[in-house]
């Protein structure tokens, strides 16, 4: 979301300013390449850039490219093959030997169903949806234009282009259920298109039990990720968002307040106030909750008296915490100071949300990014 967070602050002061821009996406790639399908940057006619599309190999002739696209006032798809060492357009040479095609936009400020209008619609209700993107449509079918578009949510709620809007949103549907891009050449009445159909997912949320000096290197780098973060702590004097501005919400809940609150099902929930009753009162709290990841700071020894003075609550889900309790908290990255073992934390939650293990990538059989299913 910190990115697309950028693009919007971007597009509105250049609406604003009635400053002509396009929109550049990458919407397909086949082999290695720096940035997956869904990364954008957006270009002023006077070529100022906003986001990255490649770790800059490709941003200097795209913004010629999406110049031109304003100029004329129609889109279009650029190829590039880092493959070509002679292809003098990157520079690289052998490059990231891929091939990343680019969808080039010129954005109409009075187009409700622009390409980053339909993304704030859904950065404004963060749920679950798939963004269907023509990129390629049949030479014949008139109908059928690039960079037509269909958002579909997770409730349902379908929008776009009409005339696509069924094809497309069948698709996305499939898309959705699966929660893996995929490149689909899809029948409609207008013709054959080919289209680019991205996940896009909520910020990841994140609780932290403790309003410490050392949670605010925590939430300072979880922020700079656009998480969603919660502070939680019983002590006023420290749950302030003015020590926390990074956090979308600072609550002060007393120990018995915690005892009996409901947690968020959905978040990842760090504990590190090092105190031992609020730390037990969080764990109670967590004890039948379905969160993806506790985390608590310290070493074994405490986190095996927290769990042994869970004595009054079933059996079954002591075990159960107890083997999916990290503690100690973070990857093993030799952390000694606030800021690393900060690191070391997001570190973790970032591979478990990723299904990843936070192993080198130098040891990953395979490829590094999930490809696109096409």
């Amino acid at each position: 979301m910190t990115e697309l967070q950028r693009l919007f602050l971007a597009y509105d002061q250049r609406r604003a300013a009635s400053r002509p821009c396009a929109l550049a996406t990458v919407v397909e790639v086949l082999g290695s390449a720096y940035r997956r399908p869904g990364a954008r940057m957006l270009v002023t006619e006077d070529g100022e850039l906003t986001g990255a599309i490649s770790g800059g190999c490709l941003e200097g002739d795209a913004r010629q490219r999406a110049r031109r696209a304003i100029f004329q006032g129609e889109p279009a798809l650029v190829t590039y093959d880092t493959r070509d060492e002679d292809d003098p357009r990157h520079g690289l040479g052998p490059g990231c030997q891929g091939v990343v095609r680019i969808l080039l936009e010129p954005l109409d400020f009075q187009n409700p169903d622009n390409p980053l209008e339909i993304l704030r619609g859904f950065a404004q209700h963060p749920t679950p949806a798939v963004l269907a993107t023509v990129f390629e449509t049949d030479a014949s079918g008139l109908k059928a234009a690039v960079g037509q578009r269909v958002l579909l949510s997770e409730a349902g709620v379908v929008r776009g282009t009409p005339l696509l809007a069924a094809p497309l949103a069948e698709a996305a549907r499939a898309t959705l259920a699966q929660r893996k891009p995929q490149i689909l050449t899809i029948e409609t009445d207008a013709g054959p298109v080919r289209a680019s159909l991205e996940v896009l997912l909520p910020p990841l949320r994140l609780v932290v039990y403790g309003a410490g000096n050392d949670a605010q290197p925590l939430v300072h780098l979880a922020g700079s990720l656009g998480w969603h973060i919660t502070v939680v702590d019983g002590r006023p004097n420290l749950a302030t968002a003015a020590r926390f501005p990074e956090a979308a919400e600072v609550r002060i809940v007393p120990v018995r307040e915690l005892e009996t609150a409901t947690p968020d099902p959905l978040a990842y929930h760090v504990l590190l106030s090092h105190n031992y009753a609020y730390d037990l009162a969080a764990l109670q709290t967590l004890l039948d909750s379905p969160a993806p990841y506790i985390g608590l700071l310290g070493p074994r020894l405490k986190a095996q008296r927290l769990l042994d003075e869970l004595d009054t609550a079933p059996a079954e889900l002591v075990e159960q915490l107890r083997a999916r309790l990290h503690s100690p908290i973070g990857l093993d990255l030799g952390s000694e100071t606030p800021e690393e073992i900060a690191l070391a934390i997001v570190a973790e939650i970032q591979a478990q949300h990723s299904g990843r293990q936070g192993r080198p990538l130098r040891e990953r059989a395979g490829t590094v990014h999930i490809p696109a299913e096409a």
